[in-house]
């Protein structure tokens, strides 16, 4: 089964018209491309993993790939289904020494910087468990996720803890939820990131961390590296694309840097945790107590407002001024001779003071309170009292 969004694939067999081919759109936003691919190249290897053998080569051809870039994300990417074994993680050769000594020491500071010791931290795209083992050495209960089957038992048979899977939705994960994750050169791969990272999401605990890593496009870019399009690699990520990705997925990026001779920009991230607006509630009912004590302090019917902007009838509506209040003043002239949303008062000009006096007015007119305050006492004085709407409360004047 192939996620995400179905569209016929443009590395295509050679020859084969462009406008034969459904439109396709972004594998991360939706939106459509630029009308002209970046660059086109013809007669490409069709798989990174398909070696021909001597009986195929008369029927064996390259493929012509086009190189797109999306108007709304701006991100590089193929538009093209992925390559069949897209969900399972191949790595052909043994990293360096060099590598898994680097490799060593980030996760060791991956673990000590976030207190996982200990922890449940899951690898999706374990492969054959070459990462995984050095995630454990680092003092972490190490999981890992892998499609290949043959892979798993190979992570099982080192005595690794894996298990067959790939990460399509927000679906539980075996032995979830989890307090960190790491993906390493596995996204650019997928057709529908959003969804792979989303699902990582959706199984971590509240604050959860994870270590995310895909090839630098800016280098590639920078250095003109034409060869590193291959249709594995349906995305390619600017340093700017990769946040966009990320911050669409769930995550808030801590740190993002290129990293290793700069081939790779690896991601330090958090799960997104929803805002806690309790306080706003707090604010509200406190404001509400003060005015409505304010209020009380006048005979019924003696108190107006000022100001009919959005914030002045969010708090009479809130408060419940409605009936409390005799009228609202406010100067702008499309407003007057109509009534405040919800509460139901009246709006009047200015004047309305001199005809109709009132004995306090409650001035929510934001920016401009301070200056309709000083108006008010300059015209009335002492006779007519005064307040302010703050942030903190009610400010006499």
């Amino acid at each position: 089964m192939i996620i995400g969004r179905r569209i016929r694939c443009q590395v295509r067999p050679r020859g084969e018209p462009v406008d034969q081919l459904m439109k396709p759109t972004c594998k991360i936003c939706g939106s459509v491309f630029f009308p002209e691919p970046l660059i086109r190249l013809g007669g490409m290897p069709k798989a990174a993993q398909f070696l021909p053998c001597a009986d195929q080569l008369k029927l064996e051809q390259g493929v012509d790939l086009e190189v797109c870039q999306c108007r709304g994300c701006g991100l590089v990417q193929l538009p093209a289904e992925p390559v069949p074994y897209y969900r399972e993680v191949v790595r052909a050769a043994a990293f360096s020494p060099a590598m898994e000594a680097f490799r060593k020491k980030q996760f060791r500071a991956f673990v000590n910087a976030f207190r996982l010791r200990g922890k449940k931290v899951l690898e999706p795209g374990c492969g054959r468990g070459e990462y995984l083992r050095l995630m454990a050495g680092a003092g972490v209960k190490a999981c890992g996720l892998e499609y290949s089957a043959a892979s798993v038992r190979q992570c099982v048979k080192s005595g690794l803890k894996a298990s067959r899977g790939f990460v399509a939705s927000p679906a539980k994960i075996k032995g979830g939820p989890f307090q960190a994750f790491f993906t390493l050169n596995f996204l650019e791969h997928l057709p529908d990131p959003v969804s792979f990272l989303s699902g990582i999401a959706a199984n971590l605990s509240e604050g959860g961390v994870g270590l995310v890593e895909v090839p630098n496009f800016d280098m590639i870019v920078k250095k003109k590296l034409f060869s590193e399009f291959i249709p594995d690699h349906l995305l390619y990520f600017t340093s700017g694309a990769f946040s966009s990705l990320l911050q669409r997925s769930g995550f808030k990026i801590l740190e993002l840097r290129p990293v290793w001779h700069d081939y790779i920009l690896s991601a330090v991230v958090r799960k997104r945790a929803q805002l806690d607006l309790a306080d706003f509630e707090t604010g509200r009912s406190a404001i509400k107590k003060k005015l409505l004590a304010y209020i009380s302090r006048f005979k019924p019917g003696r108190v107006a407002a000022w100001g009919a902007g959005h914030q002045a009838l969010a708090v009479m509506a809130l408060a419940g001024l409605g009936g409390r209040l005799r009228y609202v003043v406010d100067s702008a002239p499309f407003k007057q001779g109509k009534y405040t949303p919800a509460t139901h008062l009246p709006i009047v000009p200015p004047q309305r003071l001199d005809q109709d006096p009132v004995d306090a007015v409650i001035v929510m007119a934001a920016s401009y309170s301070d200056e309709v305050a000083s108006i008010l006492r300059k015209k009335y004085g002492r006779r007519l009292a005064v307040a302010i709407l703050r942030d903190h409360g009610l400010e006499q004047r």
